[in-house]
């Protein structure tokens, strides 16, 4: 990609979730639903998503702090095989921006983050039926239970990020 337009990947949490909150910002040109694999003993595939956006617009750091406060980032639950808190990086140069990133952000948490930064390797595509899941059905109950709360919250602690023709 040129200067301005990159990528980086994330993990955390249901990718529905995750794909209508980064859909919802000012500087995401686009957003690939599915599952991404690392390497080694993260080389199973893990709910995520591919976020192509111009870093004129929004910054890795905003894009990284968006992800820690929208997903369970502190909670190493049991599901995390399934729900990798993650970031996954296509360059050693954004490899070393992430991790100094997420250290940075540490102090706002009350717990240890547990979201790691490893190296993209794969990337599957969820479905067609069910990519774009909150802009087709925002009125669904998983919706309304689980994606609306981080959306109000997306735009209480982000508003100056939240393009208004997003998701909402």
């Amino acid at each position: 990609m040129d200067g301005k337009r990159d990528k980086i990947a994330l993990g955390g949490g249901c990718h529905w979730c995750t794909e209508a909150v980064f859909q919802s910002l000012k500087g995401v040109e686009k957003v690939e639903q599915g599952y991404v694999a690392s390497v080694n003993e993260n080389s199973g595939f893990s709910e995520a998503i591919i976020v192509h956006f111009n870093a004129e617009d929004i910054s890795l750091k905003t894009l990284i702090e968006v992800h820690l406060h929208t997903h369970k980032s502190t909670s190493n639950h049991s599901m995390r095989d399934k729900y990798r808190s993650a970031v996954y990086v296509f360059s050693e140069e954004q490899k070393n921006e992430s991790e100094d990133i997420i250290e940075g952000f540490q102090e706002d948490f009350e717990y240890q983050l547990i979201t790691k930064v490893f190296p993209f390797q794969y990337f599957k595509a969820s479905r067609n039926a069910i990519q774009n899941y909150y802009q087709k059905n925002p009125n669904k109950p998983f919706c309304k239970t689980f994606i609306d709360p981080k959306l109000r919250l997306l735009l209480q602690k982000f508003s100056c990020q939240v393009n208004k023709n997003g998701a909402f």
